[in-house]
Order: structure tokens, then sequence, then C-alpha cells
């Protein structure tokens, strides 16, 4: 069977984690998943489950029960829009502390289908990133990496806190710092420090009912 065909019984299964996620914000446990397809077996799901993964339907992590993503081929055959987990609210001023809510997954537009990594949403608070696009209450789009270049505009964790600014490393003092995008001298650069790390790419900011790059 070559990827993006789909039979019967995985489009089920596919459906069932899909509405799960969309309704509890959690993938179905094993329990859940034979309940509501009618199977008496663990080993019956886990067939379904390996097949979906290898059609490229959805991404597992073993190590976890629940830890099922559908990837943007899963939502296609479905006809659906893709779940992008909402991970509260971040700065874009004073690092804060990251507010995680467990639960909250939103639809987001076909225009983010094509992504395979990991990605999430995250709400603004603050105005230090203005001229690059992002206001007060605006929301982004975070890609999960582990590789960035100077001019992304990241979220950082910085003692704990997390900040969305721009990742900057020259040849100039003071070399690797985060730099915000707003005038007012309020607005300081952040040295890059031990112990601060970058956890993902800003990749889009949702603008007037529609998503725009983040310049």
């Amino acid at each position: 069977m070559g990827k993006g065909t789909i039979t019967k019984r995985q489009k089920e299964l596919l459906s069932i984690i899909y509405n799960y996620i969309k309704n509890s914000g959690y993938p179905p446990t094993f329990e859940e998943m034979k309940e509501d397809l009618n199977v008496s077996s663990n080993q019956s799901i886990i067939d379904l489950l390996v097949k979906l993964e290898k059609q490229d339907f959805i991404k597992r992590n073993e190590s976890s029960a629940r830890s099922i993503n559908i990837l943007p081929l899963g939502y296609k055959v479905l006809n659906k829009l893709p779940l992008i987990p909402f991970l509260g609210a971040t700065s874009a001023g004073a690092p804060i502390e990251a507010i995680e809510i467990s639960g909250e997954w939103q639809s987001v537009s076909s225009e983010v289908a094509r992504l395979k990594d990991e990605v999430f949403l995250l709400k603004i608070s603050g105005d230090s990133m203005i001229n690059a696009g992002i206001d007060d209450g605006d929301m982004v789009l975070v890609k999960s990496q582990k590789e960035f270049f100077s001019g992304d505009v990241v979220l950082a964790n910085v003692k704990d806190e997390s900040t969305v600014k721009r990742f900057i490393s020259d040849d100039n003092p003071p070399y690797v710092y985060l730099k915000p995008e707003n005038p007012d001298p309020k607005h300081k650069v952040i040295l890059f420090e031990d112990g601060m790390r970058l956890v993902g790419k800003v990749i889009s900011v949702f603008k007037n009912g529609q998503w725009k790059s983040v310049k």
C-alpha cells in the first residue's frame, strides 16, 4: 500500500484520535480507542497505529501512551484543519513565566498543514517586537528546532522565563544577544548567558484573520 492511501478501519481510528484531541486536548488512551473502535485487544489498536505511522498519517512517541500527533497527511485524508497545541502566553517585553494551558488546542489554517515539525501557538504579551510585525495580543506560530541563524525571531528561555526576541550573533560586541524590535529605550537587549536556551523559531503571526510572515 502506497503512502497516502488509507483503509476504512485506519481512517476510523484516525478520526477517533482527531476528535479526542479536538474535544479533550489529549489523544485517546488504548481503552478509549478500543471502546470507540469496538475491538477487544490492544494488539488490534497497535497494528492500526503502526500502519498509520508507516503511512505518515501520525507520529507516535512510544514512551507515552497518549503521545500521538496527527501529521499533515492525516489531516488531509480526514479533510480537517490541523490542530496545534496552544501553550499559553509569552512575553514580548521583559521575560515572563510561560503559562502552559494543558488541553487547549486550536484549529489553524491549511497554510500550516504542510508543517511536519513540532509546532505550537503562543499568545504575545507586550510590545517589544512591534517592528517585526508582532503586536501585543497577537498569536504566533512557533516551530521547535535546534539550529538558529542570526536574525531569526525566536522564543527563548531566560532564567526559566520565556520571551520572544530577535536572535543576533555577529563579530562585534555584545556578540550574541536577544534584540527587541521596538526603539523605546525601555526595551533592552538581553545578553546571551549560560543557561539561556532557544526553544523555537517564530515563523508566522496571526493578524486580521490570516497568517502572515514575521518581518
